[in-house]
């Protein structure tokens, strides 16, 4: 097996760039593959495309229209040589899903057959659906799940294949996707926004909430990641000692980017352009063979759609220049791991970004107060939103020391704590004209001077103010950005619609100025949340200290964490809010809690795989040498051969130790495994897996890391750190 490694590393190292062409200006191809609004207006009649375009607010299509919709979709996309169509949907996997069909009709009479596609197959379809994760929503005999529609993401073609986003929900409803408790919870805070932008500017119609995602990942030659068996099962390394060299340097930071690896970033860029991804930005990450690539801002639907795509056209272009992608939040010990920092905030239809300050008092009050309501909302939801971002991978990146802590903070940066500290001393209910104008004009009004030097970030901070927009930073590396972003956007709708309440009692019973009663509840909201507020060091153990003070939970385990998302409370805020019911929220718990256990009872086998079938076998073949050597030693010395082999039999001596130690440990962590596997309960059996299974984990890796700084290089089978790491 040692020969397989090093044929790999040879493949590996004579690897030749792939040439790549670009295509045109990125301009020009931008959403060339794209059924947006150019396409739209050449290929669909005028009636249609105004059904369309109505859609995106709301307002339903017409069936009649549906099939000249199809039509012209149809016809867009032979003209591109597609041959199939499909539903593109986000089940609860985590990933897309997509069931292939021709356009391609017979007919019974034998008449010749033709390319058909109409108003029905684009609307709704029902694939089988019997093996989606469903938590309980419905029975496996009871199989019929529907795709609908969802028009307000484009159609796209990739490959030959039309690709069409819809929402994913069961036969009697329920939300059996990512994306239908997204589009909820984006109409709600909506509505819950345009209401209190109104107390601002009359003409505002509607709110969008933004997302401009940063996506971090790791490339490895395709060639090494077979080498390695937990790399393809898992994702990530469950044996291997850290190189002597890592990213102590900081050298690869921003670094000149690899010859391999930029044409497969210019790779990935032409057909993100196709596709209408708008990635703008791609370098060096801070780990050995770690990248990030983020694009434009987009309306958030939009976004995950986007984001979701790539990741899976990331894998697909990787593979023509012999790249293995790695989502894993942690693929490597010792190295930092990676995440997707998700940008978010809120636009209006009358062009303002509601968490960018403006120019007058009143553009900043409003900023204000959206600001401090969003600070709010975290506040009051801060156990919710770990859970949203809870993953068995994304347990191994919170908490290190390059990712935001399990604590959920907020960070706003020194100035505007100086700001939020002044407004605090507001008087409680009508103010002065000396009190009103020295709000507007010496707090209020300076906010655009105060922000101007101050859009630095927290590194370690889960969730930081960045200028004109939060910073959601715990997301991680391979989540859908729908879970968060859903639950996100949900707490603020809740939020502002209590406001609107606070605000609009205190104008009626009393009688306060419209200004008043926003910096009356605007400063009750700063004295209730100080205890969110953080600026210090995330990575510190003085943090959590300081934060079990607070009341701030610190839930380090998934089992732990995602108990929130089935609290009275949260059950209570979904259902309120319109964005899931009780059924679908306790279906998502049930369903993340086995795909956490099916995680780490992979990780658990196939870590006795390794451990016993390849690192064992290969200590014993060299401890064999050793003996050998011994015995040589013992003939051409005798009786003194204990003085000259010293080093070889203390060697014996541990390696031995460090093969009982693995085996020991292997053992108990199946039995272990066994007594979790036999639980009925799925939250027992998770929490199970996390607390007797996954703590062998590390002591089996310790054993078997110490033999490998013990083996003969030659001999080991499992390519090394060094390898998987520097090889470009």
């Amino acid at each position: 097996m040692s020969t397989f490694r090093f044929q790999a590393l040879r493949k590996a190292t004579d690897r030749k760039p792939v040439q790549v062409e670009e295509l045109d200006r990125k301009s020009v191809i931008f959403g060339s593959n794209v059924f947006g609004d150019k396409a739209m207006r050449q290929f669909l009649t005028p009636e249609a495309y105004k059904a369309v375009k109505a859609a995106a607010e709301g307002v339903k299509i017409d069936r009649k229209i549906a099939d000249y919709i199809a039509l012209g979709m149809k016809e867009w996309a032979l003209s591109k040589g597609v041959t199939h169509y499909t539903h593109w949907f986000q089940p609860l996997t985590g990933t897309t899903a997509e069931k292939h069909d021709a356009f391609f009709e017979t007919f019974p009479d034998g008449s010749d057959p033709v390319e058909k596609f109409g108003g029905s197959q684009l609307v709704q379809q029902e694939p089988d659906a019997s093996s989606f994760p469903n938590g309980g929503i419905r029975n496996t005999f009871e199989a019929r799940g529907y795709t609908a529609w969802d028009p307000t993401s484009p159609a796209f073609i990739f490959g030959t294949t039309l690709c069409i986003p819809t929402v994913f929900v069961s036969y009697t409803g329920e939300a059996l996707d990512n994306k239908t408790p997204l589009l909820r919870a984006l109409q709600a805070v909506d509505a819950a926004a345009i209401e209190v932008a109104k107390y601002f500017d009359k003409n505002v119609k509607r709110v969008t909430p933004t997302l401009g995602w940063e996506q971090e990942y790791f490339l490895v030659d395709t060639a090494l990641a077979n080498s390695r068996p937990d790399l393809l099962a898992t994702g990530r390394t469950l044996l291997g000692h850290t190189a002597a060299k890592g990213q102590q340097l900081d050298d690869h930071y921003f670094g000149s980017i690899p010859t391999r690896v930029l044409t497969y970033m210019r790779d990935l860029e032409n057909e993100c352009m196709l596709l209408g991804i708008p990635v703008k930005t791609r370098h060096n990450e801070v780990a050995p063979n770690q990248f990030e690539l983020a694009p434009i801002f987009e309306e958030i639907n939009l976004a995950v759609d986007h984001n979701s795509l790539l990741m899976d056209v990331m894998q697909k272009v990787a593979e023509r220049h012999d790249f293995k992608v790695l989502f894993h939040e942690k693929p490597f010990k010792g190295v930092n791991g990676s995440g997707k920092h998700n940008n978010w905030s809120l636009a209006t239809d009358t062009g303002i970004n509601l968490l960018s300050p403006g120019k007058t008092p009143m553009s900043n009050l409003q900023f204000l107060t959206f600001f401090i309501n969003t600070i709010k909302a975290v506040h009051d939801n801060e156990e919710l939103l770990r859970a949203s971002i809870a993953s068995a991978s994304n347990d191994h990146r919170l908490g290190a020391n390059e990712a935001p802590p399990a604590i959920i903070s907020v960070f706003i940066g020194q100035q505007l704590t100086k700001v939020l500290a002044e407004l605090e001393g507001v008087s409680k209910g009508k103010l002065s004209p000396e009190e009103k104008t020295d709000l507007k004009l010496n707090v209020v009004g300076k906010l655009p001077d105060v922000l101007l030097d101050n859009t630095d970030r927290n590194r370690t901070s889960p969730f930081a103010f960045t200028g004109n927009k939060f910073e959601f930073r715990a997301v991680g590396s391979s989540a859908n950005c729908a879970v968060s972003m859903t639950t996100l956007n949900t707490i603020v709708a809740k939020q502002l619609k209590d406001f609107k309440a606070e605000v609009d009692a205190l104008i009626e019973k009393k009688d306060l100025k419209k200004d008043e009663a926003i910096f009356n509840v605007l400063r009750e909201y700063i004295k209730q949340t100080k205890a969110i507020l953080f600026e210090g060091d995330g990575y510190s153990d003085a943090w959590e200290k300081e934060a079990k003070k607070r009341g701030l939970s610190n839930h380090k385990t998934t089992p732990q964490a995602l108990k929130a998302k089935v609290s009275k409370k949260t059950i209570a805020l979904f259902e309120e809010m319109g964005v899931m019911n009780h059924v679908e929220v306790e279906a998502r718990y049930e369903i993340e809690l086995e795909e956490y256990m099916k995680k780490i009872q992979i990780e658990g086998r196939v870590l006795g795989d390794i451990a016993r079938n390849h690192v064992v076998p290969t200590a014993i073949k060299y401890q064999n040498v050793l003996i050998e050597n011994v015995k040589g030693l013992k003939e051409i010395f005798g009786k003194d051969f204990e003085k000259v082999a010293k080093e070889q039999i203390s060697l014996i001596k541990e390696i031995s130790e460090h093969i009982e130690g693995i085996n020991t440990k292997v053992e108990k962590m199946t039995e272990e495994r066994k007594k979790a596997n036999a639980l009925t309960s799925t939250e027992k059996m998770a929490e199970a897996y996390c607390d007797k299974v996954k703590p062998y984990f590390e002591e089996i890796r310790y054993h078997a890391d110490k033999l490998e700084l013990l083996v003969d290089d030659e001999l080991w089978t499992l390519t090394k750190y060094r390898e998987l790491l520097f090889t470009k």
